[in-house]
């Protein structure tokens, strides 16, 4: 049954005008209207639910329009002149009790594994603190020692410094001073309020435990690409976690209303394969400040 449903699902999905890839990962494409493409075994089940579940309510919407257009050709006044009289129909009833019940039922056991699957945490192979603050990122490193940074959007105020501003660079607004700033950031031009000072770095087929939390109002740590977001509410702590399958960057967004600069706390995850990482985390702690793991030179 699994199977005939996703083959449906992939159907649909593929009928469907979603703006395809152009080869970026992580990046929101311009003009698309469908999901990012998936990079966590947790982000594909959602997207197979969405679709299973579309398909579900496509067939009901044709069996109500359906209904619909029968019940006003067969049964107005010119074509029955003389309605009936009775006051109800029980097979009709239970039919329109039952029905709605066996559909449901099936759609939860679909949805509630995908739900589990989120919310139980499994151990973290890599785990990290991370808190919310207006309006930038806070991320600890919890397994080692000295990994703690801030993440700010580049372009932010916190980022400029006096040569961006003798370049012509000015705070939130996009020029040749600001791309060349993205650029060498290693960022593309068409990534301006996505890219970040400093990056999350993590692990190629690890499992990520992180903790969430805020320290002045209410925001949420969301990549779409791993299909996760938990909001970070001060004076508590949730996790979320996820398991990344292919390296790339992946961006994205503060996605609960936290201010006058929600729409310039972006959030960027580095995947490099476990030996970039290793190299990473021994390189910021002898330098005792961010390294970009870029700049990391592996050793044999």
């Amino acid at each position: 049954m699994r199977r005939i449903l996703s083959l449906f699902a992939l159907l649909a999905a593929t009928a469907a005008p979603v703006a395809a890839q152009d080869g970026a990962v992580g990046k929101p494409q311009e003009g698309g209207i469908g999901f990012q493409e998936a990079a966590t075994k947790l982000a594909r089940d959602i997207h197979w639910l969405d679709h299973m579940i579309l398909i579900i309510i496509t067939a009901i919407v044709i069996l109500v329009c359906v209904l619909l257009a029968i019940v006003i050709l067969r049964y107005n006044s010119r074509a029955n002149p003389k309605p009936a009289s009775f006051t109800h129909n029980t097979p009709v009833e239970v039919a329109w009790t039952i029905i709605p019940i066996v559909i449901l039922v099936f759609i939860g056991a679909f949805s509630l594994p995908v739900l589990f699957d989120q919310q139980e945490i499994p151990e973290g192979e890599v785990n990290i603190k991370v808190t919310g603050n207006q309006w930038y990122w806070s991320y600890e490193y919890t397994d080692v020692e000295d990994v703690a940074f801030d993440s700010y959007m580049i372009g932010q105020p916190a980022t400029m410094t006096s040569e961006d501003e003798d370049a012509g660079a000015t705070a939130y607004i996009k020029s040749d001073a600001m791309v060349q700033k993205l650029v060498d950031a290693g960022y593309n031009e068409d990534e301006f309020l996505l890219a970040v000072d400093n990056a999350v770095v993590i692990p190629v087929g690890r499992v990520v435990v992180m903790d969430v939390t805020g320290s002045d109002v209410i925001h949420s740590w969301t990549i779409p690409a791993f299909g996760v977001k938990q909001d970070a509410v001060p004076g508590r702590i949730a996790q979320l976690w996820f398991e990344a399958e292919e390296e790339g960057i992946f961006f994205g967004q503060c996605s609960e209303l936290c201010g006058k600069d929600h729409a310039y706390m972006p959030i960027a995850v580095k995947v490099v394969s476990q030996a970039q990482y290793d190299a990473w985390l021994a390189a910021i702690q002898d330098a005792g400040e961010y390294v970009q793991v870029e700049d990391v030179a592996l050793t044999n």
